[in-house]
């Protein structure tokens, strides 16, 4: 697998992506508000895979380059926490002080207690 690891790497997080975009895409078709739902709903459920994922990996129920793919490639590519600061600083920007204040919270607490969540899980 060490040969091909870093093609694995670059093919799972290209799917993290594409993933991302897809569930982007159909939350900001039904949702129209100021606070950005859509990248706090990818980043809770990033949050609780990577638990999952670190849970299983740490049970040796999946192998180290498994993990190594999903928790970095897949997930890496899907969660969006770049994302997540440059919406809060187009929020604070546009004089929305309160959504903005709630949002960088939330996106903040919410996505860790989801980590912790998902290694329950298992």
């Amino acid at each position: 697998m060490d040969a091909i690891l870093p093609i694995a790497m670059c093919l799972c997080g290209g799917l993290g992506a594409s993933a991302r975009y897809v569930c982007d895409s159909y939350i900001k078709a039904i949702w129209h508000n100021a606070f950005p739902l859509s990248t706090f709903i990818i980043n809770v459920i990033a949050g609780l895979l990577a638990g999952i994922v670190a849970a299983l990996s740490m049970e040796s129920a999946i192998p180290g380059d498994v993990h190594f793919l999903l928790a970095t490639g897949f997930l890496g590519g899907f969660s969006t926490f770049s994302t997540m600061m440059n919406e809060a600083v187009v929020l604070l920007r546009k004089g929305e002080v309160a959504v903005f204040a709630a949002y960088l919270a939330v996106s903040v607490i919410v996505p860790v207690v989801s980590v912790a969540c998902g290694y329950s899980m298992v």
